[in-house]
């Protein structure tokens, strides 16, 4: 039997000067792209230029680095007023969570945006706990929103995956409003009770500090069903058309909730970093195509890179039910680096 030999482990090619300081060098190149905003090098912190605002409540999210523009792209008004940068796919720690907190605290309380993953939403309940002990009062919501696995590598339940970006801008606008902290939170609730997710990739990504792919997977293969880590899916399939992907997401994602009749939904084609947008937009076609026929309606989109994964070629499909209220606050202007619109 013939066996092919091993192909030598590519040097990995990726724009940096050392992968341990990855994530400061690139908060400071953010920091001078955007003056708009406040980093804080030395906690890692991304705080919108004004915070923290009077009276508003104070929104923050964190989690590993890798994930961009997710989170702190997202920092601006009509969004998060901050966002904590964890190491590369690694979850920001206590301290940095609590200084965040302290620092968007305009005397209206914080809410707590946690993605689920085992070690986010144990510091994140840390630093809660700290700010408590401030007299900073605290909410938190946990996004699972991915039909794929139940449990899995990094969780318990289901993984926080693309209704984190819709929440983040939704709860955003509910703040802006104005509304009280248990409002706000009730909105956030609602949002993630009525998305659901599934992901797939192409190919693996390559976590700079270990310098090679995180799973192997093979060029006639895709993987179904991803994290946004590079975890591994539900299943392995042989390579298939867009067509046939876009059935593989959203099916499971319509077997899992009713979204037809109502408002509509806001349908969201996610690219995971190395996908070009020629491709995602070609994806949102045969979504749109299997949606229409699943009797569901379109009332929004949005497709681009927004939760990525490094350099994974792959995308995600993300539905949101909507109603009045969450169409509404949707629409509601947004300026961040990583989404901006209506300003």
């Amino acid at each position: 039997m013939h066996h092919r030999p091993l192909p030598m482990e590519p040097a990995m090619k990726k724009l940096i000067n050392d992968a341990a300081d990855l994530v400061p060098e690139a908060l400071r190149g953010m920091a001078l792209a955007h003056p708009e905003l406040r980093i804080d090098l030395q906690n890692r912190i991304v705080f919108r230029g004004d915070a923290p605002v009077r009276g508003k409540v104070g929104l923050i999210s964190g989690g590993g680095s890798g994930h961009e523009p997710l989170h702190g792209g997202f920092v601006g008004p009509g969004m998060l007023d901050a966002a904590c940068a964890g190491e590369v796919f690694t979850s920001p720690v206590p301290d940095q969570m609590l200084e965040a907190t302290r620092g968007v605290d305009g005397g209206a309380g914080v809410l707590h945006i946690v993605k689920n993953y085992t070690g986010d939403v144990m510091n994140f309940e840390m630093a809660a706990e700290l700010a408590a002990a401030d007299d900073i009062e605290v909410a938190s919501v946990v996004t699972d929103d991915d039909v794929a696995v139940q449990d899995s590598l990094y969780t318990a339940g289901r993984r926080g995956v693309g209704v984190t970006v819709l929440l983040e801008k939704i709860a955003g606008a509910a703040a802006d409003e104005g509304r009280n902290l248990s409002g706000v939170t009730e909105i956030a609730q609602r949002v993630n009770a009525s998305g659901r997710s599934m992901g797939m990739a192409l190919t693996s990504c390559t976590v700079p500090a270990a310098g090679r792919p995180t799973f192997d997977l093979p060029d006639d293969q895709i993987e179904v069903g991803i994290g946004i880590h590079g975890e591994p899916g539900r299943r392995r399939v042989p390579a298939a058309s867009a067509r046939e992907v876009a059935e593989m997401l959203v099916e499971p994602i319509l077997a899992d909730l009713d979204f037809t009749g109502g408002d509509g939904v806001l349908a969201f084609v996610n690219g995971m970093g190395a996908t070009p947008l020629l491709e995602l937009y070609l994806m949102f076609a045969e979504v749109s195509g299997i949606l229409e026929k699943s009797g569901v309606r379109v009332a929004r989109s949005l497709v681009g890179s927004y939760i990525t994964s490094l350099d994974m070629a792959g995308c995600s499909v993300t539905l949101l039910k909507l109603d009045d209220e969450l169409l509404r606050l949707w629409d509601a202007p947004v300026n961040t680096p990583g989404l901006r619109r209506g300003v």
